[in-house]
């Protein structure tokens, strides 16, 4: 979907929205021609166990789908069909709120498409999107490596989620496995409750049969109320073949006594279930059909307010480019974008300038990694409007 706005009597402002992956959706439209024999070409000089992520990071467009990594992050939290972080508020118990929060963990779990990649966002790139009461803000505090911090809040649920992640993808011949590392927090203010949580990695497999998953171990744990679940996404068991595809197995249990609560089963794109220990009852607490199938694409409210970083203005040319399958116009525009970039950096060195985070204040070290803190309480409304 392309927006088009004229704001008065100043050139014209493009901003590119474009639907989020939903289930079940085919996007073939923004798929180049024998891409899969592409990327095997550009892997060929690759290592089994190398790390391909300043590869990832160099992608021509011909290897991109039209959003940045940035509005990857931003669809996880306000691209849902349904409120899960409202019932993740309304549990009468801690364990009914736990239970929802690793409902909507999973819903974070989205579909992709092999053998392409987001843009890699420019430092100080922002994303900034609403969804009801819940306001959303993204910024890009770090480009080596490439570190998005993420802030939500939703001030009448008295909700904020706080993320601070990168990724690093490793080849290994046959498939590509992306490491999504950093914290994910998810605070329930009403309930004085904090919610810790990490990610799945992403394994993209190219032969012999190309495809998608989630894979590994996801934990969350609640300090306040000692609970923490367990929770084991798995694949194809060999090349492709066999095994449960998105599959997602574990359990919920009481950290100072130990004792299972509840069994996890399921399959992060179809249903997933708990099942009580005490009597055996089996319930769902995720359907991924009503949660992440038929979502649209964010409109544009008010474009006088877009920040001249958002990612949706930042990067239009070229994701009207790759709509269009104009390749030629899709290499001008990201290299426009790419040394406009570069050249800024120069700029700031010439002047012995350090780049500091807008929205967040940010800090790394080495044993903890990389953590932020937002700089603003609440996140305000956005000019895009998630529907």
């Amino acid at each position: 979907m392309l927006s088009m706005v004229t704001q008065g009597q100043k050139e014209e402002t493009k901003i590119v929205l474009t639907k989020p992956f939903s289930l079940g959706d085919s996007h073939d439209v923004y798929r180049a021609p024998n891409l899969l024999q592409r990327l095997l070409s550009l892997l060929k000089n690759a290592r089994p166990g190398s790390d391909i992520t300043r590869i990832q990071l160099q992608l021509p467009p011909l290897f991109n789908f039209p959003k940045s990594n940035l509005q990857c992050y931003g669809e996880l939290v306000y691209c849902t069909s349904s409120d899960l972080l409202s019932k993740c508020n309304s549990g009468q118990s801690p364990l009914d709120r736990f239970i929802s929060v690793v409902a909507w963990s999973i819903s974070t779990t989205r579909p992709f498409i092999v053998g392409l990649s987001p843009y890699n966002p420019i430092l100080g790139e922002t994303h900034h999107v609403s969804k009801g009461n819940l306001n959303v803000l993204l910024e890009q505090i770090s480009n080596d490596p490439a570190v998005a911090a993420l802030h939500a809040t939703d001030e009448k649920e008295n909700i904020e989620i706080i993320w601070c992640q990168y990724s690093v993808t490793q080849f290994n011949g046959t498939s590509a496995e992306a490491q999504v590392l950093g914290k994910r927090e998810l605070k329930l203010l009403n309930h004085g409750e904090s919610y810790e949580m990490n990610s799945p990695k992403f394994l993209a497999r190219f032969l012999p049969i190309p495809g998608n998953d989630w894979i590994g171990n996801v934990n969350i744990c609640c300090k306040e109320s000692g609970l923490v679940a367990e929770l084991c996404y798995r694949s194809h068991s060999f090349l492709g073949f066999g095994g449960s595809q998105r599959s997602i197995k574990g359990k919920i249990f009481d950290s100072s006594s130990l004792k299972v609560l509840y069994e996890v089963d399921g399959h992060w794109d179809r249903t997933v279930t708990v099942k009580d220990k005490r009597n055996g009852e089996v319930r769902v607490i995720y359907d991924a059909k009503q949660v992440i199938s038929g979502l649209q694409a964010p409109i544009l409210k008010d474009a006088e307010s877009v920040r001249a970083t958002e990612s949706t203005l930042v990067w239009s040319e070229l994701s009207q480019a790759i709509m269009k399958k104009d390749w030629e116009k899709a290499r001008e525009a990201k290299k426009t974008v790419e040394e406009r970039q570069r050249e800024l950096e120069r700029e700031r060195e010439s002047k012995g300038e350090t780049w500091i985070p807008k929205h967040f204040v940010v800090s790394h070290i080495k044993e903890k990694g990389w953590e932020c803190s937002p700089i603003q309480k609440w996140v305000p409304a956005a000019p895009i409007i998630a529907l």
